[in-house]
């Protein structure tokens, strides 16, 4: 991938704070909500909530719905209640992904069940997830009460159809595309809609955010999958090859598999195979990938979903929210951890 091409290279780069710039007041009383709503008179649930709360994530779920609440002019406060919700539904699945794929570190740290086992990990995942459900029906509104049910079962049935595909060298691109929308942009989807309701969308604006949720959330997942192959392992907190160690096949793989030259696929085959050869052929496997376009490819895959979630929005007023949406869109297209 020639990082030349993103946009971070074509225009000033702009960082999340910049960004978020306009909601930073808005994400400071999240935080005090997800300190809050996790704090439990049970020590262990405190503990362990103190540690995945104490180090700020990018917060871009949390974001989109905060950014698109006031979008559309939301003047109350439900939406910081619904922000730090849909936060607990990603760390909750963040908790159970780390469990299925034996992930030792998480953001440069420990993932939970390094640090307290897998047997306390999922009990907190799924304390995380009715805690949500149940701080959700303080919502006016039925239909958020509805969606955040739904998406965390989306978010659910993907882990599951990943985890049934893992070491799958037959997996098609179509099944991939289908997994990261249910496991990955079904949430920022979720989290735009959102917004809109509370802002008292239009049906055709509810749409139109729903659409720039699903294509930004389809970025995001594609270009953390590419940085598994090209990314700095200091900035992105975890080694090279990761998800491959793990069992998960991500385009830029599935792409080679199926465009590469008899010789290199067959190479490539045979190092997958083996899973001794595998984990000393890893400068070889990331030959292979880098030799073949497969980066590129993938780049411009997430590039096109980054356009089309920019274009979803054309049809909001000009505005400084509307610009902060757009500029995440780049953001994440461009990010390198």
């Amino acid at each position: 991938m020639n990082s030349n091409n993103t946009p971070a290279a074509l225009s000033e780069r702009k960082d999340l704070g910049d960004i978020y710039r306009d909601i930073s007041e808005d994400l400071d009383k999240v935080e005090a909500s997800l300190q809050f709503f996790s704090s439990s008179p049970n020590r262990l649930v405190s503990e362990i909530s103190a540690y995945l709360f104490q180090k700020k994530g990018k917060r871009i779920r949390p974001a989109l719905l905060l950014l698109c609440s006031r979008l559309l002019s939301y003047e109350g406060r439900d939406h910081i209640l619904m922000a730090a919700l849909v936060e607990f539904i990603h760390t909750a699945s963040l908790i159970h992904d780390d469990i299925i794929d034996n992930a030792d570190v998480r953001r440069g740290r420990d993932s939970v069940h390094t640090r307290w086992g897998p047997n306390i990990s999922v009990l907190l995942g799924d304390y995380l997830y009715i805690k949500t459900l149940g701080l959700s029906l303080e919502s006016e509104h039925p239909q958020i009460i509805r969606i955040l049910m739904n998406i965390s079962a989306q978010m659910i049935e993907g882990e599951l159809t990943e985890y049934a595909m893992s070491g799958n060298l037959a997996l098609g691109e179509q099944d991939y595309f289908e997994i990261i929308n249910k496991k990955t942009a079904s949430l920022f989807s979720a989290s735009c809609q959102i917004g809109g309701i509370l802002g008292r969308a239009t049906p055709a604006e509810e749409r139109s955010l729903v659409a720039y949720g699903r294509n930004l959330g389809m970025t995001f997942q594609i270009i953390d999958d590419l940085l598994d192959f090209s990314g700095n392992e200091r900035e992105l907190g975890k080694p090279i090859l990761s998800d491959l160690s793990e069992g998960r096949i991500t385009l830029p793989l599935i792409y080679t598999l199926n465009q590469d030259g008899h010789n290199n696929r067959e190479r490539l085959l045979g190092l997958l195979s083996d899973k001794k050869s595998a984990a000393e052929g890893k400068k070889e496997i990331l030959e292979i990938i880098k030799s073949n376009g497969a980066l590129e490819y993938t780049y411009k895959r997430a590039e096109e979903y980054s356009i089309k979630s920019k274009e979803t929005l054309s049809q909001f007023p000009a505005s400084a929210h509307r610009e902060a949406l757009n500029l995440l869109s780049e953001f994440v297209l461009s990010r390198e951890k």
